[in-house]
């Protein structure tokens, strides 16, 4: 997630408003259809990139504007249709590209699509700051050329090559609150986030109870911890206009 006050460059504010093509780089081709099946256990479906392809499967609207925009759950307001509908999107570019054009290409799919259109305004909101307290060992850097990935599992998550940003932007998701990276480290890391000894016993964790767990898996086991900060001006994409897709 960039900072609260870098959404986002002119050139994009131009697209925004406007929703013209031509302003954005485009997919040569993309199928957009119903959700074939659900990811286990991750909430916004799995995003995968290859330097042409851009496959997301089970995702919402929301997954793509997050993904797409480079911001977090509590940045996005609107509709209902954002989290309601799940789809599995294929999109090809004509050549290799970086992740941050693929970005660029999501948002004009979104626009062209989906009549994506919104506007931003400054929020009061209190964030959370991922501080670290002891890292230790626990946070290995990731050997240079690995792919990142993150992947959850019933009682963990699993990361490869994940800056700290990226794991503050994967934490605002179930907390539903702004999440920003405090913690001075600056390389991609290894790890393994395992709450096995942090859950209630025979209890189902509720979202009252989500904080108080993470904060106990992160001190335990990565020497991180969440503190809460007081409320700042948060940039927020408020939805105009959104669509289901048109056909392919």
């Amino acid at each position: 997630m960039k900072p609260w006050n870098c959404l986002p460059g002119l050139a994009l504010m131009v697209l925004l408003v406007s929703g013209a093509s031509g302003q954005a780089p485009a997919f040569a081709v993309a199928t957009i259809r119903p959700s074939a099946a659900g990811v286990n256990f991750e909430s916004d479906g799995e995003t995968q990139v290859t330097p042409t392809t851009l496959h997301m499967r089970d995702v919402t609207i929301d997954s793509c504007i997050k993904w797409a925009y480079d911001v977090q759950e509590a940045q996005v307001a609107g509709p209902d249709l954002l989290r309601s509908e799940r789809y599995d999107i294929l999109a090809k570019a004509d050549a290799p590209t970086t992740d941050e054009q693929m970005r660029l290409m999501l948002r004009q799919l979104l626009a062209d699509r989906f009549q994506l259109t919104f506007h931003r305004e400054s929020r009061e909101m209190r964030a959370l700051a991922l501080i670290a307290t002891h890292p230790g060992n626990k946070l290995h850097e990731s050997a240079p050329g690995t792919q990142t990935v993150r992947q959850n599992t019933a009682s963990s998550t699993i990361a490869k090559a994940l800056t700290m940003q990226e794991f503050a932007d994967f934490l605002a998701g179930p907390l539903k609150t702004p999440v920003v990276d405090q913690t001075n480290l600056k390389g991609r890391y290894d790890f393994v986030l395992d709450f096995t000894s942090y859950l209630p016993v025979g209890e189902r964790p509720n979202e009252s109870s989500v904080l108080n767990i993470l904060q106990a898996a992160l001190q335990g086991e990565l020497g991180l911890k969440l503190e809460k900060e007081a409320k700042t001006p948060i940039e927020v994409m408020v939805i105009d206009r959104v669509e289901k897709p048109s056909p392919n």
